[in-house]
């Protein structure tokens, strides 16, 4: 018997086959950001086994992101941004290690915070600048 692909998988497969290389790493910070958040749902758990699960998983996939897009920095070509996004990235690792081992949320919180301003400056540099912003002196149009 065949099984009917799951809809939302088959998008998403679509989607990243088809994604620019910009659009690939605004996907991979959305993914941090989307297993992080569930580990920082995990801390609401009762359960110790699914508390320490939800947790530790989440930041696995989390971490296995981060090392992705750390693997795939072009140290010669991006120069000084490459050379500070690897330790921006390592210092993620560090962060969400200590989170995990610690079982502490302060770690998550805070990667969480910077990852979000890398994926929102990200989708800014894909989208370009808004059009006001484009020319802040041009006169209005009536």
């Amino acid at each position: 018997m065949l099984q009917r692909a799951n809809p939302w998988q088959a998008y998403r497969k679509v989607a990243t086959q088809t994604a620019t290389p910009g659009q690939l790493v605004l996907q991979l910070y959305d993914g941090i950001l989307r297993f992080l958040e569930q580990a920082r749902l995990g801390f609401a758990l009762d359960d110790p086994k699914e508390f320490n699960e939800a947790i530790n998983n989440n930041i696995q996939r989390a971490h296995a992101i981060i090392r992705e897009l750390d693997s795939a920095l072009n140290l010669e070509q991006g120069g000084d941004v490459a050379v500070t996004l690897r330790r921006l990235y390592g210092y993620f690792d560090d962060r969400l290690q200590q989170a995990n081992l610690t079982k502490t949320e302060e770690g998550i919180t805070e990667v969480i915070r910077h990852v979000t301003g890398l994926r929102d400056a990200w989708r800014d540099m894909l989208t370009g600048p808004a059009p006001e912003a484009a020319a802040p002196n041009a006169p209005s149009q009536a």
